[in-house]
């Protein structure tokens, strides 16, 4: 399978903290190499940003189990927000044993 992706807003940085995307193409390509094994294959092409394209390939086994997206935690803010909660929990507990 292939996916293109054009037209990014040039809001954002083409790579971490480097450009603007707004010529940036993002190729990816999944494909399987055995029973158990899809590699996952993406180019990034950005000409106002860099002077070359990068491309970088990682390979990715069937598990046993749920397998969760990692790219999704949006700068964490639901991690802080827990733990801020827990931290209050925490501190009531403390406030009530210590009375």
């Amino acid at each position: 399978m292939v996916v293109e992706t054009r037209n990014f807003n040039g809001l954002t940085q083409s790579y971490s903290a480097v450009g603007d995307s707004k010529d940036k193409l993002l190729i990816e390509k999944f494909y399987r190499i055995g029973p158990y094994t899809v590699n996952y294959e993406w180019t990034l092409d950005d000409p106002s940003t860099f002077t070359d394209r990068t491309t970088a390939i990682v390979s990715m086994t069937k598990v046993a189990g749920q397998l969760y997206e990692y790219a999704c935690h949006e700068g964490n803010y639901g991690m802080q927000n827990i733990l801020r909660g827990e931290l209050i929990v925490e501190k009531m507990a403390q406030e009530s044993g210590a009375n």
